[in-house]
């Protein structure tokens, strides 16, 4: 069961979003080893909007994934991709359906 998630919004630079598309590709295998991850998606929401969905089975897991990888290469990257720093919201799940 996932109770805990993220939701962080990633406004691209002009000119870099196909940087931005590679960037959030390249992050599902750093994803794929964090056992706490219990799912992940890169998205699009429009022509410069990007964002990231995660989630969690607790709070542990949440805090583990904002201090991976992928929290370390967003931090690094910011400045050279995004027009502003990236939006990162803890969000509490209500109700999910999962495979399994």
């Amino acid at each position: 069961m996932v109770k805990v998630a993220l939701f962080v919004r990633l406004e691209a630079k002009p000119g870099k979003e196909s940087a931005v598309e590679s960037f959030l590709m390249g992050g599902l295998p750093l994803v794929m080893e964090e056992p706490a991850t219990t799912a992940w998606f890169g998205i699009r929401l429009g022509p410069t909007t990007f964002g990231i969905f995660d989630v969690f089975p607790d709070d542990a897991g949440r805090q583990a994934h904002l201090s991976g990888k992928v929290a370390a290469a967003l931090m690094a990257k910011a400045g050279e991709l995004f027009s502003e720093p990236p939006s990162i919201e803890k969000i509490d799940v209500l109700a999910a359906k999962l495979p399994g």
